[in-house]
């Protein structure tokens, strides 16, 4: 794949692409970061975002991690000494999942976000924008948004100073980071530095075909194990021949072959043997036309999720 279809795989929006191109166009190793906030179990969503980063380092892409402890202190996320430790694990899940610790750039909040000049610009960000708007970017992002503590008004505008102070080209995340880089695009150049580019991958579906939440139990972590995942892609809503809204083929499109230059569905001789996929595109080919039963495809999806997830549980 070449390196244009590499960055814009899987991407839900780019802004702006007439700027993506430019970058792409100038600069022959262009920078792009994205930043987690530590979190006890790494699960799909981390998943996702660590696909895009390696999309990035094959188009020959620095990529920055920011291990966001100080951010996570903020969003009521736990104690320092607590968070700190999880971060320290979350980096050996990323490389587990398969970041090359040669080649990203692990930087933890923590170790900039109280120097002054970074200070300086979240103070200068502050006046900018209104508390209405800074309280809408967190809407989809913050802890106890009905009650918010101040920390977590200033989360956004630590945000904005984030990639100011990384000095990247291209801001990553899920869309529902979306408000926040746009306070990124407009706040920083009325502070002196250049807007980003922001790239946003979309948010997947849990398993039953519903937004995922952990009160619902529709999503996979990679402490599951492996009869667990099994069990729940045996659940896993997947209506036969149906494209839009099937969170089994979500799987495929976003996770397994990101992954992997082929995938083998294992059938038995009498059901048509087994076929093989070299892009997503034909398995919805297949599958839409009904030639492959949704059995088949959560089967080999719990196959092709246990072996990327594999590294990880044995840190766990």
């Amino acid at each position: 794949m070449d390196k244009i279809s590499l960055v814009y795989r899987n991407v839900q929006e780019v802004v702006t692409e007439d700027e993506l191109n430019a970058l792409l166009a100038k600069k022959k190793h262009p920078t792009a970061y994205v930043g987690y906030e530590p979190s006890g179990k790494i699960h799909m969503g981390h998943v996702l975002t660590v696909n895009k980063l390696l999309d990035f380092q094959n188009a020959g892409f620095e990529i920055t991690v920011l291990l966001a402890d100080l951010h996570a202190y903020m969003n009521q996320k736990g104690t320092f000494e607590e968070i700190r430790e999880i971060a320290d694990f979350n980096k050996r899940c990323f490389i587990a999942l398969g970041l090359d610790p040669e080649k990203t750039n692990f930087v933890y909040g923590s170790t900039f976000q109280t120097d002054p000049e970074y200070m300086l610009n979240v103070l200068k960000l502050t006046r900018l924008f209104t508390l209405n708007r800074t309280r809408r970017s967190m809407d989809e992002v913050g802890r106890n948004m009905a009650d918010p503590k101040v920390s977590q008004m200033v989360y956004p505008m630590m945000q904005v100073a984030d990639i100011a102070m990384l000095g990247v080209d291209v801001a990553v995340g899920g869309i529902d980071q979306r408000k926040i880089h746009m306070l990124a695009r407009e706040g920083l150049p009325l502070i002196g530095y250049e807007a980003p580019l922001c790239i946003h991958i979309p948010i997947i579906l849990g398993l039953d075909g519903k937004k995922m939440s952990s009160s619902n139990e529709n999503f996979i972590s990679v402490d599951d194990s492996e009869a667990e995942l099994k069990k729940k892609m045996k659940k896993a809503f997947c209506p036969a021949e149906e494209l839009e809204n099937n969170p089994v083929l979500q799987l495929f499109r976003y996770y397994i072959f990101p992954r992997y230059d082929e995938v083998l569905f294992k059938r038995p001789e009498k059901y048509g043997g087994n076929i093989i996929c070299k892009k997503y595109s034909e398995l919805e080919q297949l599958f839409s036309g009904g030639k492959i039963h949704p059995m088949d495809i959560k089967e080999t999806a719990a196959e092709y999720l246990n072996n990327i997830l594999g590294p990880v549980r044995n840190l766990l």
